[in-house]
């Protein structure tokens, strides 16, 4: 049985603390405190540098991908291509179940008057099914996504049984391109088009020149996330139809 996860996941950080983010993926993937870890990817703008780490640590690592059944053509294209030209052999693909969304989305505009809810139908509540057999995930956050990402360790309690792992926390843009430069990555070929943060097609839109690069998801409304992340091992609720930490934080 594995120790209490705050003890492991201070030991990891003071172990792993000036390690590059290549070296944390590797340790992630190795150290038994960490347990079973899952690598959980969107398969959008910048996913193809923590999938290509994988893929030359460990190809085999699970790697679960949420396909809300919303997305571009483009993402699914771009999913099975990157998982094939990387070598990647398990990835689990995961959809919310049909009698949910018969229920809850039959005639699929949800998210034209309830963004919250729709993004915890077709992507929180499959992922938190989908990772209740491991004991941690590794995620592309990064402290230069904003306030609420501006302090992320390397390794962070989610839950009393599982931990966040995330290896880029101290990158910045310039790290991503040039890594992607020199390992000569495949892109997503939206980000061409002017879309550098890629999710569901009703809910992304371009981004003009100088504007923040997350600006096109959900446009004009007050969300910024779609609620698969928590704060300070806390999971975010849905009360009255919106996104609310227990603790009253914005959602991180």
């Amino acid at each position: 049985m594995l120790p209490d996860i705050t003890t492991r996941v201070a030991g990891l950080n003071d172990r792993y603390r000036h390690h590059a983010a290549v070296a944390v993926m590797e340790k992630a993937l190795k150290d038994p405190d960490t347990g079973e870890v899952a690598l959980v990817s969107s398969f959008g703008a910048e996913s193809v540098v923590l999938l290509h780490m994988v893929s030359l640590i460990a190809p085999g690592t699970p790697v679960i991908f949420i396909d809300t059944l919303m997305l571009f053509q483009e993402t699914l294209d771009y999913q099975r291509e990157v998982s094939r030209q990387l070598g990647l052999t398990d990835v689990r693909t995961i959809t919310a179940a049909q009698a949910m969304l018969d229920l809850e989305d039959p005639d699929g505009t949800l998210h034209q008057f309830n963004q919250d809810a729709c993004c915890a139908l077709r992507k929180t509540v499959p992922l938190e099914q989908a990772l209740s057999g491991f004991d941690a995930w590794i995620t592309g956050r990064k402290r230069y996504q904003g306030q609420t990402r501006a302090t992320i360790d390397f390794f962070e309690v989610e839950t009393p049984t599982r931990m966040k792992i995330n290896p880029l926390a101290h990158w910045g843009r310039e790290d991503l391109e040039e890594y992607m430069v020199q390992n000569r990555l495949p892109r997503h070929p939206l980000v061409a088009q002017g879309y550098p943060s890629i999710g569901c097609a009703p809910c992304t839109s371009k981004v003009a020149p100088g504007e923040d690069p997350r600006a096109g998801r959900w446009r004009g409304s007050q969300k910024t996330e779609c609620g698969i992340h928590f704060i300070g091992g806390k999971a975010v609720r849905l009360k009255n139809g919106t996104q609310e930490p227990d603790n009253k934080e914005k959602v991180a």
